[in-house]
């Protein structure tokens, strides 16, 4: 008998499965999702350090990439024959295979391009007569005897330079190479000889035999010193005069060092090792800079004296290069900590929501176990047990995919992290179900939110939430994210905002329908009132789904308006730089634009709007500041007050005495200010008339002239009402302040005076600024067509100069994920929170049915039930959204996502600001997948018969 009942029984694990294969499905596809992107998140972090790490050191000058070590020649002291072979290849080749694998982890050098040799110095002055003397000075040339010529240059011309007999520091006559460019330069072929000074004996003899070609020209062999590749004109030191000599680098032979032993030039053997980034991760950036600092000045130097010699020096730039990689690693980690905390936070609180959704579902089978004499140990263990089942190998799947996804990173962190939501899983869910049933439940009271009344604990725990995020919030406005490091309070203040704002809005929300409820109640219709009183019993507008709704719609506004933010402040750098959407303009700063060249870009196709500019650059401004006046609005109101506290836009008062003064237009200005959204002013506040009338052709201006300007803050602040005299190239007349504006185009500074150009006694533009979309090729054309040099800029160029950094597009990858992410969680949440109450609301229209409700009215009322919560939710996520941005702007700075790493480029801070898509369309989302959730329950119970919603002894 017990044979058979134990033959009989099933398996509990795959009795459930069985019975709910569906649910089992859908949970391990979550927690698959969530385990893949909470394993992704650490390797992708790794994955951009990493990358940006690389490539830092690969783009970096080659001169300060590598690591030499270096040190003088052989001691006088020391026997001939000992000193020549300390700088023979076999000793400088013995000596640098050991340097190289001495250096320390994790710094390894590129072994195909290390080079070593004999260099020389001091440069020693060419006498011969056919190399080039531009102000009379000889050039002064450098020699240097090292390896690997053969494999990084490409003969052009001639014989290479080789060494027929054994070089010695009596030998006083070798063989060289020059490159095609130090050919040209100074004038030599294969042939010419130069003569070098000794201490003892004739001078040593230097025969060209070939001219050769880099292989590689940016490369460490050709790049470390620019002069070996390249020669160059520099200004003489010594002399009173400007004047300019040339110099550059002759190659010798190979085994040619010993005879500049004999010579004054100072030689010295060095040995070059550039840096192999490929086996290089972020995370060793840290053990990277401590190498560096020991070779520099520590243990590791003493390592290489001991190899090179007690006189051996380590030079290189790699710290520097590692470090302000970490800078910018450092000042992007807090801002990418914000959207992992609030994902991470939304994606636990979906999985707690997906555990609530299976406990109530199976609420009346466990209380039936219950009281059927079930533990809670055994059924806990049961409850776990299936939920292994199903989540573990979902999370081990999700960590092999971001394995398979993201190549690059650590294992360990994504391990821990895809752990981490499998064994949140395994917790909640039976932890969750079995404390509901410590006690006997017994039908009775429904739990109705209107009537509902907050415990003293729950009181408590709300005001603990309440001083935390606070506080967060605080240490973030008064630390912000731009100093470095990650501060896991100051990084989660989004969160706490949202779970603040959740528990603040579920308190709230009883109210309004309270007061909605009593006019419904009074119409003839039962929709209305039916809706609301649903709307306000229904466990889908708990604390649990709004605070995850919140949290998703949060940190997708935090994210998008970082990526918004991120453009806009590359856009706005390009408009400073160029100043419209084209600009022409000459090489110097005094270079006017003839007539010919205006009329012809004027009349260019794409062309809407030009406006000419005459900038003058260093007028000098007087030594008196007004006495506390300021400039006020123009007669029109236009302007600001700059009074002594104005806002000096980035300048003030005492560094105003050297300005930049701006001829524009007025007419022309404005509009193309209006067009690329400039601070304009009215045209009419410049109005060349009185005094101030143009000038006839010719005319000169008096200084007794007065004319109206409009100024920069700083720069109003330091004029006044008054007016001043100013001398400038233009001519000399008077200002006097009619307004201010913060900007100028095609200016960064914020020193400057804007003056109406037809005043001037000098009105020659020098700068054309252009807005539409001109041909680029006809527009440099035309530049190119007036016989001069000007230099053509556009705005989309610019633009295009802001490209990210493997860095900087790997944190936007992840707050583009951020976003993504955000709003699927948001729509998921709003799913289960209907799903959560699915089945009372079928039983519901079975049973109005069986009363003589419609379909069309079903709908109504599925739809009007569910839009409470929906608007809810979509305006408390638009209100936190927006309060998050608004409260941690002030600590955030948007430069190393931005504008870090390139050259010239404005950075100053660049301030988070709230993005109105990003606030929008995840809230929009919200409404319209609860109302589509809505009708299709309505549509759905419509097909189905009352009497497979009604069974007898249905409780619901």
């Amino acid at each position: 008998m017990s044979d058979g009942m134990r033959a009989a029984s099933a398996p509990w694990i795959r009795t459930r499965l069985r019975t709910a294969p569906g649910a089992a499905v859908a949970l391990a596809v979550l927690v698959l999702v969530t385990a893949f992107l909470a394993a992704a998140f650490p390797r992708a972090v790794d994955a951009y350090e990493t990358k940006g790490l690389r490539h830092d050191i690969r783009l970096a000058d080659a001169g300060r990439g590598a690591v030499e070590v270096s040190r003088p020649q052989p001691g006088l002291e020391l026997p001939r024959e000992q000193r020549e072979a300390g700088v023979r290849t076999p000793e400088l080749k013995r000596i640098g295979g050991v340097l190289g694998r001495a250096l320390p982890e994790p710094l390894r050098a590129d072994m195909p391009s290390v080079a070593y040799g004999l260099r020389t110095m001091k440069p020693v002055p060419a006498t011969e007569p056919w190399l080039p003397r531009p102000d009379t000075v000889p050039p002064k040339l450098s020699y240097a005897a090292q390896t690997g010529l053969k494999e990084h240059a490409r003969l052009v011309e001639g014989a290479w330079p080789t060494t027929p007999d054994t070089v010695t520091s009596a030998s006083r006559a070798v063989r060289g190479a020059v490159t095609e460019e130090t050919a040209a330069a100074l004038n030599m072929k294969v042939g010419s000889a130069l003569r070098l000074p000794t201490a003892v004996g004739g001078p040593l003899t230097v025969t060209i035999t070939g001219i050769l070609a880099p292989r590689d020209p940016g490369g460490s062999y050709w790049s470390a010193d620019p002069l070996v590749r390249t020669p160059s004109l520099i200004p003489d030191p010594e002399s009173p005069f400007p004047q300019n000599y040339w110099t550059g680098t002759v190659l010798l032979a190979e085994d040619a060092g010993p005879a500049l032993l004999a010579t004054a030039t100072e030689p010295s053997l060095f040995w070059r090792f550039p840096p192999d980034p490929s086996g290089l991760t972020g995370p060793d950036g840290a053990r990277l800079t401590s190498a560096i600092a020991s070779l520099e000045s520590g243990p590791g130097l003493l390592k290489v004296r001991a190899i090179a010699g007690d006189t051996a020096a380590v030079l290189t730039g790699l710290g520097h290069i590692v470090e302000a990689n970490a800078r910018m690693r450092d000042a992007i980690s807090p801002v990418i900590a914000v959207a992992a905390l609030g994902i991470g936070s939304v994606a636990a609180v979906v999985l707690v929501m997906t555990g609530a959704l299976i406990a109530a579902r199976r609420k009346a089978e466990l209380a039936l176990m219950r009281s059927r004499g079930g533990s809670l140990r055994g059924i806990g263990g049961r409850l776990l047990a299936e939920t292994a089942v199903t989540v573990l190998p979902a999370s081990a799947l999700g960590l092999l995919l971001a394995v398979l996804a993201v190549g690059e990173g650590r294992w360990w962190p994504s391990a821990l992290a895809a752990a981490g939501v499998g064994l949140l899983v395994c917790i909640a869910l039976p932890l969750r179900t079995t404390l509901q049933h410590i006690r006997p439940a017994l039908h009775g009271a429904r739990e109705d939110m209107v009537s509902a009344r907050p415990s003293r604990r729950q009181t408590v725990a709300e005001l603990t939430l309440l001083v935390l995020a606070v506080g967060a919030v605080t240490a973030l406005r008064r630390r912000g994210t731009s100093g470095g490091g990650t501060d896991l309070l100051v990084s989660g203040a989004p969160v706490l905002v949202a779970l603040i704002a959740a528990l603040v809005l579920v308190r709230l929300y009883p109210l309004p329908l309270r007061l909605a409820a009593r006019p419904m109640a009074r119409l003839r219709g039962a929709i209305g009132f039916l809706s609301l009183a649903r709307a306000g019993r229904s466990s889908a507008g708990g604390a649990l789904p709004l605070l995850a709704l919140l949290l998703a719609l949060a940190t997708a506004a935090f994210g998008g308006s970082v990526i918004a933010g991120i453009g806009d402040a590359r856009d706005d750098a390009a408009l400073t730089a160029v100043g419209a959407d084209a600009r022409v303009s000459g090489k110097s700063e005094r270079a006017t634009l003839p007539d010919g060249l205006v009329r012809t870009v004027r009349g260019l196709d794409g062309v809407r709007n030009a406006a000419s500019l005459r900038i003058e650059f260093g007028v000098t401004m007087p030594e008196t500041a007004a006495g506390g006046g300021a400039a006020g609005s123009g007669p029109d109101g236009s302007g600001t007050d700059a009074g002594p506290g104005a806002d000096t836009g980035g300048g003030d008062a005492a560094g105003a005495r050297a300005t930049t003064m701006v001829g524009v237009d007025p007419a022309s200005y404005t509009r193309l200010a209006r067009t690329t959204g400039l601070p304009d002013f009215p045209s009419g506040l410049l109005k060349a008339t009185g005094p101030s009338a143009p000038l006839p052709e010719g005319a000169k201006s008096v200084p007794e002239r007065v004319l109206p300007v409009i100024a920069s803050p700083a720069v109003a602040a330091r004029l006044g009402k008054e007016q001043h005299a100013v001398d400038t190239l233009s001519g000399n007349f008077k200002v006097q302040v009619v307004g201010t504006v913060e900007r100028v185009a095609s200016l960064a500074s914020t020193n400057f005076l804007i003056v109406n150009s037809a005043s001037l006694e000098e009105r020659a533009p020098t700068t054309l600024l252009l807005t539409g979309a001109p041909d680029p090729g006809k527009l440099r054309a035309a530049a190119d067509g007036n016989g001069e040099e000007f230099v053509v800029q556009l705005r989309s160029e610019e633009r295009a100069r802001y490209v990210n950094t493997p860095m900087q597009a790997g944190a936007e990858r992840i707050y583009l994920a951020a976003v993504a992410a955000g709003a699927g969680y948001a729509l998921l949440a709003v799913l289960l929170s209907l799903l959560q109450t699915a089945p009372e609301r079928k039983t519901l229209l079975a049973r109005l049915r069986t009363m003589g409700l419609t379909t069309g009215q079903g709908r109504r009322l599925l739809a009007f039930e569910a839009t409470p919560q929906a608007l809810l939710a979509a305006g408390g996520g638009l209100l936190t959204g927006w309060a998050t941005i608004v409260l941690l702007s002030p600590g955030i700075d948007l430069v190393p996502l931005a504008l870090a790493g390139v050259a010239g480029s404005d950075t100053s801070p660049v301030t988070l600001r709230a993005d109105l898509w990003s606030l929008a369309l995840p809230a929009a989302g919200v409404v319209a997948l609860a109302a589509a959730v809505a009708g299709v329950q309505a549509w759905w119970a419509s097909r189905r018969g009352s009497i497979t919603e009604l069974r007898a002894g249905d409780s619901r």
